[in-house]
């Protein structure tokens, strides 16, 4: 004990002697960069190893303080390999956090890679009633389906997996699609704009250990879709019927037609004219509603 006492004693005389303005900032900076890791690591598979690499450290520090030479040169050694070991099994959470930051709204100002604008294919308020309708006549029957509306992160990588469709959407397409016993009916949809780019698509499964053990692969789909890339998922369930929504690593859960359109028209990019009929639907309704109350 009288070793790590000297050890601190003279750690905290070399620290308070090199405080700086400079170095505060550092150590906010550093504390808020570790707090944001932490929540984010949380829910995730990552968590465990976290821990055990926690302790690891912690032995090796004590090590260092009672002066253990022999773990500290087999530490030393195994140093390089280490870090490379690390990167391998944190390499799905590393991809999910530079594609996070890859989603931020201030990089995508900036005009690199793919874009995503759909030009004379943007997606209007008409098709998404071709959605909603399809939903809802979906989640009356008990059919079971996977809706994912791609926003600027290109999704090729997930449309490859799956068959070409290259239609414009329609309640009449996507029923034929998740129709029971059909070739298409199994795996999500993907559109692009209004079109319907491909079907059968397969989608990363989330890995969060927060998903609630009474949704199905669909919902765990959707939710991992939506860790991973900005896009809006719908999924309709086959065992209750429920309608979902997955959007930014959150999953919104038994929503209604109505509730289901006023989500898609926030989230999605569809054509300025078509908002703007819209917002005078909107305020016709309010109205004749208002004048029917009095």
């Amino acid at each position: 004990m009288q070793v790590i006492k000297e050890y601190l004693k003279d750690y905290l005389t070399i620290l308070a002697n090199d405080i700086t303005f400079v170095g505060i900032l550092e150590i906010i900076i550093i504390a808020f960069i570790v707090y944001q890791l932490m929540r984010w690591i949380k829910n995730t598979r990552a968590w465990s190893s976290l821990k055990g690499l926690v302790v690891l450290i912690v032995f090796m520090l004590i090590a260092k303080i009672l002066k253990m030479n022999t773990i500290l040169w087999l530490a030393e050694k195994t140093y390089s390999v280490g870090i490379i070991a690390l990167v391998i099994i944190f390499q799905p959470e590393l991809r999910k956090a530079l594609e996070q930051i890859g989603q931020n709204k201030v990089l995508k100002s900036f005009p690199l890679g793919e874009s995503s604008k759909y030009g004379d294919n943007a997606l209007e308020l008409k098709d998404i009633d071709e959605i909603v309708s399809a939903c809802s006549a979906m989640s009356r029957a008990k059919t079971g389906a996977l809706i994912v509306l791609e926003k600027e992160t290109p999704l090729n990588e997930f449309i490859q997996t799956g068959i070409n469709i290259d239609g414009v959407v329609s309640s009449a397409l996507l029923l034929n699609i998740f129709e029971h016993n059909t070739p298409l009916h199994d795996g999500a949809v993907i559109m692009r704009g209004k079109r319907v780019v491909s079907a059968t698509c397969y989608l990363p499964l989330s890995d969060s250990l927060g998903i609630s053990k009474e949704l199905g692969t669909r919902h765990r789909a959707a939710l991992g879709m939506s860790e991973t890339t900005d896009s809006v998922t719908i999924v309709v369930s086959e065992e209750t019927g429920d309608i979902s929504l997955a959007h930014n690593g959150r999953l919104l859960r038994g929503v209604s037609a109505a509730q289901l359109k006023e989500k898609l028209i926030e989230l999605t990019e569809i054509a300025e004219e078509s908002k703007k009929v819209n917002i005078k639907l909107w305020r016709g309704k309010a109205k004749n509603d208002k004048d029917a109350k009095k």
